[in-house]
């Protein structure tokens, strides 16, 4: 039965780009809604209904043989995305079938504090869903080195030792996220929004948030894991003197940097400003958020967040 479905998922696979493809398992609904969007022409290609009767076809005789609902076997068809009734369509279809992609990019928010571990949360979260991880100083300097009218106003403020306007940080990351990779591949937006104003503003910037995940790490922790911190300015690894120490090579060693912020002094004035901001975000999206556990093994805590994403 696996290598059938096997079979199927790569002759599917085989279509003509530009395709969606996706994994869904046959329900009754699905079969209606599909037999009625092919008759309506839909199915991209030009509108051609073959194109996807063709493809529908292998699906139900895969399902079947496979024994109906326990099959996950792979479509693909030719997507028009700019046509909005096809794309509503087509997400009525992907509705029907259960599918993983019923729900289109996944588009995330992470928030924690510093050294919470929430970078090597985001490297697995990218992995496994494959969205742009995105953080406002990235994004900040994306717009300065493209010379845009955002970036123009941001370099202003920071050429003159002063900190960005909200306004302008809410248009540069609303502006990212509507950029196209962002639009195909969904988003991890990585410490932002910090108010409910943001919060608001990037909502009707058009972008609306499926999960929030906190990590919490108690701040005796979270200061003992920045204290210790050194980075490598030639690799830019990050070590710790207890938990991760650097190589014992003399030429590694010299070069380790100990930030100036990474003070138990300067963690504490952090911490209190990152607890304001996330208490301030957290009754916006009561809805889509929880809150995880940083402390422990990280592909434990991994396993926590995918398994909510996935949701």
């Amino acid at each position: 039965s696996t290598e059938m479905a096997q079979r199927i998922a790569r002759s599917l696979a085989s279509a003509a780009a530009p395709a969606f493809r996706g994994s869904f398992a046959a329900r009754p609904a699905a079969l209606r809604v599909a037999a009625r969007w092919s008759h309506s022409g839909g199915g991209g290609n030009g509108g051609s209904s073959r194109f996807f009767n063709w493809r529908f076809a292998a699906f139900a005789s895969g399902a079947a043989a496979l024994g109906g609902a326990s099959a996950l076997i792979q479509i693909a068809y030719c997507k028009e995305a700019d046509e909005a009734q096809e794309a509503k369509e087509w997400a009525e279809l992907m509705s029907a079938f259960g599918g993983e992609s019923a729900a289109g990019p996944k588009k995330i928010i992470i928030s924690g504090a510093p050294a919470s571990g929430k970078g090597t949360q985001c490297e697995f979260l990218v992995q496994k869903f494959g969205v742009v991880h995105i953080s406002t100083g990235d994004a900040l300097r994306e717009q300065v080195k493209a010379g845009t009218d955002l970036g123009k106003k941001a370099k202003g403020f920071m050429d003159s030792g002063g900190l960005v306007p909200d306004e302008v940080m809410i248009g540069i990351v609303n502006a990212r996220l509507a950029e196209k990779d962002c639009v195909e591949k969904g988003w991890l937006l990585d410490g932002f929004p910090r108010t409910a104003a943001q919060a608001e503003a990037i909502k009707k910037g058009g972008h609306t948030a499926d999960k929030f995940i906190i990590l919490n790490v108690p701040d005796n922790i979270l200061i003992e894991r920045c204290v210790g911190r050194r980075t490598d300015p030639v690799t830019g690894k990050i070590y710790h003197t207890k938990f991760n120490p650097a190589p014992n090579d003399p030429v590694i060693q010299n070069r380790l940097v100990h930030r100036s912020d990474d003070t138990a002094a300067a963690m504490v004035k952090r911490l209190e400003q990152y607890h304001t901001n996330v208490s301030a975000v957290k009754g916006y999206y009561t809805s889509i958020l929880k809150e995880f556990n940083g402390v422990g093994d990280k592909m434990k805590i991994s396993a926590a967040l995918i398994s909510f994403v996935a949701e």
